[in-house]
């Protein structure tokens, strides 16, 4: 009897059993792959944004911070997590409008269903961003640098259709501001429709 309680106690060294112990290298063995997408996604991110020639700020690991630039929008700015499971971007596009609201969300609600990888998003002050997400598995340097054009695309390429819907009375006195002070109007010649009956 007192063989058997013996036994019993060195059957289970350390107080684990084997199947405890095998157990604990499966789950240990799972972390180390579980960490290898993103690793991979992280450094797909890398290779993209020195392949598009950007700068970019990491303040923590798997966060990327790069400005992209423009010609209407001068520079977007565009964050890149890297998560556990997902990539996920966010870029600012524009703050929320001051009048046209109505118009304003529903071009963005319609310009959505045109888009690649990215969509539309408003905050709850109603700022506008673009937004993506892929798994990680997904994510490679070529996949990146299409999400990025689609930001720039879409972040640039739509300013001025933006701030036309959305800003067009601080256009007007933006411009009639300048005029009356003799200031240049350059950057608002994209606006003269909307200035042209003011210039008279």
């Amino acid at each position: 009897m007192a063989e058997q309680q013996s036994g019993s106690g060195t059957g289970s060294a350390g107080g684990h059993s084997s199947a405890e112990v095998r157990a604990e290298e499966r789950a240990e063995e799972h972390a180390r792959h579980a960490g290898a997408p993103a690793s991979r996604a992280r450094l797909a991110v890398e290779q993209a944004l020195a392949e598009a020639e950007l700068e970019w700020e990491s303040p923590r690991p798997g966060t990327y911070v790069t400005q992209l630039p423009g010609t209407r929008k001068l520079s977007t700015t565009c964050q890149l997590i890297v998560g556990r499971h997902t990539l996920s971007l966010n870029a600012f596009v524009v703050r929320h409008p001051d009048e046209n609201h109505e118009a304003f969300y529903r071009w963005l609600l319609e310009r959505n269903l045109r888009l690649y990888g990215v969509s539309y998003a408003i905050d709850q002050l109603g700022d506008v961003y673009l937004s993506g997400r892929l798994p990680v598995s997904a994510v490679s340097a070529q996949e990146v640098d299409r999400l990025l054009g689609a930001v720039a695309e879409n972040a640039d390429g739509s300013f001025n259709v933006l701030l036309e819907l959305g800003f067009a009375s601080s256009i007007r006195k933006e411009y009639a501001w300048r005029v009356s002070r003799g200031e240049s109007t350059r950057n608002l010649d994209a606006f003269t429709h909307l200035t042209k009956d003011l210039a008279d």
